[in-house]
């Protein structure tokens, strides 16, 4: 069994992030100098992986943009398991200036079929487990693939 797991983030940052916040996750995306800004040389970018997955299958990539309503960011990555409390401190220190409050996201160990949502409570992000409903697989109603 590994501890890897599968992190996708699709979120609406707003405009409202502080420099020193927007400046750390633009670090662990790779878009960012060498170091990391609060000084922890031990520390490696979070979301900084691009191409092909070892693991999860797939591809892995990162991306942040600026638009309309502020920021966005959109990731797909592999974590171990041994990143997930530094993972959740930087998104802890995003969720706290998030004016979103829809799921943000989802978090799969790579063996399982079914993600957790990330979503944001009480300005905090946090893991909800989904389950699967057994029942016989639905059809598309038209012929689409």
């Amino acid at each position: 069994m590994s501890d890897l797991y599968e992190l996708q983030l699709a979120w609406e940052l707003g405009d409202t992030l502080p420099g020193e916040v927007l400046d750390d996750l633009r670090w662990h995306m790779g878009l960012q100098g060498e170091d990391p800004l609060d000084g922890d040389l031990e520390c490696e970018p979070l979301l900084a992986a691009r191409g092909s997955a070892s693991r999860i299958g797939g591809a892995l990539f990162g991306e942040l943009v600026r638009g309309r309503r502020g920021w966005s960011v959109t990731v797909r990555q592999e974590m171990h398991v041994e990143e997930l409390p530094e993972l959740h401190d930087l998104l802890r220190r995003l969720a706290a200036h998030s004016p979103s409050i829809d799921p943000v996201g989802q978090l799969r160990h790579y063996e399982d079929h079914v993600p957790e949502l990330l979503v944001i409570q009480a300005g905090v992000v946090a893991r909800q487990p989904l389950e699967v409903a057994e029942s016989e697989p639905v059809a598309f109603p038209y012929d689409l693939f």
